[in-house]
């Protein structure tokens, strides 16, 4: 497995990063302990969590299993400085800390909580789940209508998280600082706001990003290579709509689709034809769609680092291989026409 900087902070991470939010809903402890084991025998030793963790659907009397499972993984096998640990503090939402906004206070207290989970005295990369002032991610763009930002208050929002993010690296409790459903304004702030104020730089952004949601490739592209601020590519298979198994709008026992039946919205009109497209590309090219998908994301000219998640250890391997996937001029070809087709299929 190839290893690369991560962006600014210093970091050095393998190129796929080890999603585990199924620990502890689809996935038993000793499941999750199993990947864990597989992903760190295959190099990948980047693996992404957050305090809200299990989803899918999130409840509050499993907030924090998944950290818990680390944890338990760390007290079995040992060896934490092998990994590069990332983990999220939640902001507004309706089950973690209910309608409280992310404060340099609130993320000291919920880091503290994290760190006591997976029994570890420091996280590499703390981020911010989403914004406090709300965004368009998660096909909330269809009717996002930015409400005129009160921009002294944000300011003194993030200057207040950032003060508080160079007193936990100062301590020693993280490495680093990212952000995640963010926007590129909020991006170009946070970052112009630490420059000036020599504070530290937010590292990195976790958006979705896959063949089938490719928002991230207009201005956010520029941003993040300008800036070298890498993309976590969250749902790199479309919650497992591009592995096919949802094909002829079906939903398979044990699938995410039993718990979520529109896939976070995903499910539309559109959503078929494109699976489709990209599906008939593979089998043109005896390519793997879930290895397809994942190389693809590999080949942006942003830096990118696909979050692979899976249900079992077969399709966890098959994920980890697609880092040895190199899609030719006539895949590259077709997934851009395929694109024009359907550009925006949820």
């Amino acid at each position: 497995m190839k290893t690369l900087p991560l962006g600014k902070t210093g970091l050095t991470v393998s190129q796929l990063c080890l999603g585990t939010m199924t620990w502890g809903s689809h996935n038993t402890e000793n499941e999750g302990h199993a990947q864990a084991d597989l992903a760190l025998d295959h190099g990948v030793t980047f693996w992404d969590t957050a305090e809200m963790y299990p989803t899918n659907p999130v409840k509050a009397e499993t907030v924090g299993r998944t950290e818990e499972i680390i944890g338990s993984w760390l007290a079995l096998r040992g060896g934490r400085d092998r990994l590069q640990l990332a983990t999220k503090v939640s902001g507004r939402g309706p089950v973690v800390r209910p309608g409280e906004p992310i404060t340099g206070a609130s993320m000291r207290a919920a880091l503290d909580a994290s760190l006591k989970r997976m029994k570890t005295d420091y996280v590499d990369l703390y981020q911010l789940h989403w914004p406090n002032r709300g965004s368009y991610h998660f096909r909330q763009m269809w009717t996002y209508a930015p409400t005129g930002t009160d921009k002294a208050a944000e300011t003194a929002h993030m200057t207040d998280i950032l003060t508080s993010a160079q007193a936990l690296v100062a301590e020693g409790k993280i490495r680093a600082i990212g952000l995640s459903n963010e926007s590129v304004w909020g991006a170009a702030r946070w970052l112009h706001l630490a420059d000036t104020l020599g504070l530290p730089r937010m590292g990195t952004v976790q958006n979705e990003y896959s063949l089938l949601c490719r928002q991230f490739d207009t201005d956010w592209a520029e941003l993040s290579l300008v800036e070298d601020m890498p993309l976590l590519a969250f749902s790199p298979l479309a919650v497992g709509l591009l592995s096919g198994k949802y094909a002829g709008d079906v939903t398979p026992g044990g699938t995410r689709r039993m718990h979520t039946p529109d896939l976070g919205g995903r499910i539309t009109p559109h959503v078929f034809p494109a699976v489709a497209a990209y599906l008939g590309i593979a089998t043109r090219h005896r390519l793997d769609p879930c290895q397809m998908a994942i190389a693809f994301t590999l080949t942006r000219p942003f830096r990118t680092i696909p979050i692979i998640g899976a249900t079992s250890l077969d399709q966890l391997r098959t994920n980890i291989d697609a880092a040895s996937v190199t899609l030719s001029a006539e895949v590259m070809a077709e997934i851009a026409e395929t694109h024009r087709a359907y550009p925006a299929p949820y």
